[in-house]
């Protein structure tokens, strides 16, 4: 079974309205590994307005927590890497 990667919004998975979801290729082999779904310009707002609203907490954090949060990020990133 193919994998779906969720939309993240406040922290929150959201799938998408409409049902509609696009397919991820491994570039190397060209089979699907996972699929997205494909939001609609109302969802796409909202996802925005989220953004904004965020944005003024996360610039009001001391810049060296936020370069700790951006690292722990990037650590997750490279974990989930070596697990495929």
């Amino acid at each position: 079974m193919t994998r779906t990667i969720p939309h993240f919004v406040g922290g929150t998975p959201v799938t998408p309205e409409d049902g509609r979801f696009a397919d991820v290729f491994d570039p190397s082999t060209g089979a699907v590994q996972a699929r997205v779904p494909l939001a609609s310009a109302e969802e796409v707002r909202r996802v925005i307005g989220n953004a904004e609203q965020a944005q003024a907490a996360w610039a009001a954090t001391n810049p060296q927590k936020r370069a700790r949060v951006l690292l722990r990020f990037l650590d997750l990133v490279q974990q989930e890497m070596t697990s495929l």
